[in-house]
């Protein structure tokens, strides 16, 4: 019964997104030979201050298929967010991404992806990227993993309020590190993500994101993260930067 809830109302929402630099990492499946996972994180708060009533939906889906050499996975993500009151929405928000993984080697991957994002509280509400690069695991021990990674990608990044579209050409670097106890009471991740121009590495974009997990059952968690996002420059010329804690619950399949 509790699990037919939690789908109906996973099927009512399109899908968590707070920056325009996303930490895919943290959606990365450790599956070793399942071959297909799915995955939904659901969080709702509702305030009521003096009258003035603010509602908070966030929900993610996550999707993995492994091929049957276990060599190819095809990651599909899906994320909403909305924030609302009486007289307005105050975000308003959405993310997609596909990512094809080729493993190269024991320590080696090579990835391709497709990302398309909208934020209306940013000053670039639009973003849409291609890119290619590799992904390396660095650390591979009982409790801990670490991966490496860099890409380059091609974004095309739109700002109403600045009244531009950019075509840029841009570096990403990430590093991340994860802990998994004996206990399996919890799990812990940190990410960092560095994204500068190659013509301007001035111009950049850092995200860090901090995320514990604790499961309650086999197929139901609890999780609370932390994301702190900067971009040093924005078409208006400012800098630009967004913090936030999130605390709701997953399912799994």
């Amino acid at each position: 019964m509790k699990k037919s809830f939690c789908l109906l109302l996973l099927a009512l929402l399109p899908g968590y997104l707070s920056a325009q630099l996303v930490n895919i990492e943290s959606r990365r499946m450790q599956t070793d030979s399942i071959r297909f996972v799915l995955t939904a994180d659901f969080s709702f708060n509702h305030t009521n201050n003096d009258g003035l009533e603010v509602n908070q939906l966030d929900a993610t889906l996550t999707s993995q298929i492994k091929s049957k050499d276990l060599k190819k996975i095809y990651l599909l993500l899906g994320n909403y967010k909305l924030i609302d009151s009486e007289e307005k929405n105050l975000q308003n928000s959405w993310f997609l991404h596909g990512r094809f993984n080729y493993k190269l080697s024991a320590l080696l991957r090579l990835e391709a992806f497709i990302q398309g994002q909208y934020n209306q509280l940013l000053v670039v509400e639009q973003r849409n990227l291609l890119g290619l690069g590799i992904r390396i695991k660095w650390v591979d021990r009982e409790n801990f993993t670490g991966y490496a990674g860099n890409s380059y990608l091609y974004e095309v990044e739109h700002s109403d309020e600045a009244g531009t579209t950019e075509y840029n050409h841009r570096n990403s670097t990430y590093l991340s590190l994860s802990y998994f106890p004996k206990s399996k009471r919890f799990s812990l991740a940190n990410t960092l993500y560095y994204q500068p121009l190659y013509e301007d590495f001035g111009d950049y974009r850092i995200l860090e994101q901090f995320r514990m997990d604790v499961p309650l059952s086999s197929w139901f968690k609890v999780f609370a993260l932390f994301n702190y996002y900067l971009d040093s420059e924005t078409p208006l010329g400012s800098r630009e930067y967004t913090s936030n804690f999130n605390f709701g619950i997953g399912i799994s399949f």
